[in-house]
């Protein structure tokens, strides 16, 4: 029965209580008011304590170790920050004993209420189980299904990613020499804005990779083409990092700018609060698919397989390296001119 508002049962009394069950935690309590709106608020509160486990307010041991204190923890270690607060108003100081699955799915339908499985997943169930697992709690998070989102692996053809290089070239060229970096390398964005000039060795057409998300750092084999336009530019400018961009929305904006230029469409110079793009053909490329596209044309053109894609170090799962499969035909197509013509047209497979 759920969490309601009703009379004492001692008639001496004029104050209202708080009744029923929230969450498998049984509640009667007084809400030493007689107001309706004041035992409303009060139930609320109520509702929130249990959904962050302070209520019923537990005695615990010195030692016993608490979400909050692993949360903690987790941060002075210098870990990702950005959804734990939210973590930490809904556990507050249960202890981590008592986190289960159970506990996690009810905190994803709490603070994600209406969220995609894979926002809830990297805004609770990700995080979750980094802190407990930091803490030495032996747990297997089972992630919602969907969690890992649609798998995106759309990929250019070389006249439009050729296109928009060529239009950022007109108005930016260390912009237009960043879509080159991508599109030769595979490379998530943060890894070139991360690369320094000594990183670079241009007569051995190499560069040193600074890898993210926990990868080993690795070599990378620069395009002889690359590698002239990145000799010219190191030349012009003496800064430590080779480029002097910074992640944020006046990157978008010039990628717009680049893509908008190519179709010759009008887009205004510098960002425009209440601006909007007409709708146009290439709308679904970002950063992202630069490394898409690269992985697309080292299976089409340079036949890498799976194998060799892993290799580069851009991937350490194949499964994640086997969706660009797509962009090589498989031998079956060879032979669809074998299929039979309509009536009245010579077969191509007659005896």
């Amino acid at each position: 029965m759920p969490l309601r508002i009703v009379a004492a049962r001692n008639k001496k009394t004029t104050s209202l209580y708080i009744r029923g069950s929230y969450l498998g935690i049984s509640v009667d309590k007084s809400c030493r008011t007689d107001r309706r709106s004041l035992a409303v608020a009060i139930l609320k509160r109520l509702e929130a304590a249990i959904e962050r486990g302070e209520y019923p307010e537990r005695q615990l041991s010195k030692e016993e170790p608490t979400f909050l204190s692993a949360a903690v923890a987790y941060m002075e270690a210098g870990r990702r920050r950005r959804y734990v607060p939210a973590l930490i108003r809904l556990f507050g100081g249960m202890p981590l004993r008592e986190i289960n699955q159970e506990a996690i799915d009810r905190a994803a339908s709490a603070i994600c209420p209406s969220a995609v499985p894979g926002s809830r997943n990297a805004a609770v169930y990700t995080p979750i189980a980094a802190i407990l697992h930091h803490a030495g709690v032996d747990i297997k998070v089972k992630r919602p299904k969907g969690a890992k989102g649609r798998v995106v692996t759309d990929w250019l053809q070389p006249g439009d990613a050729f296109g928009i290089i060529a239009a950022a070239e007109q108005f930016d060229s260390e912009f237009a020499l960043l879509l080159k970096f991508l599109l030769f390398t595979g490379l998530g964005l943060s890894e070139p804005l991360s690369l320094l000039r000594e990183d670079s060795r241009l007569d051995d057409c190499a560069a040193w990779a600074r890898r993210k998300k926990g990868q080993a750092h690795s070599e990378i084999t620069l395009h002889a083409d690359l590698c002239a336009e990145l000799r010219r530019h190191l030349a012009d400018h003496n800064g430590r990092r080779v480029f002097r961009f910074h992640q944020g929305g006046h990157l978008k904006h010039l990628l717009l700018r680049a893509k908008l230029a190519y179709l010759r469409l009008p887009c205004p110079a510098r960002r425009e609060i209440g601006w909007r793009p007409p709708p146009y053909r290439l709308a679904w490329v970002n950063f992202h698919t630069w490394r898409h596209t690269w992985a697309s044309w080292m299976r089409k053109y340079a036949r890498v397989d799976v194998q060799g894609l892993v290799a580069t170090g851009n991937w350490t799962d194949p499964r994640s390296a086997a969706r660009y499969t797509h962009a090589v035909p498989r031998d079956e197509w060879s032979r669809v001119d074998q299929l039979p013509r309509k009536h009245g047209d010579r077969q191509a497979n007659d005896g």
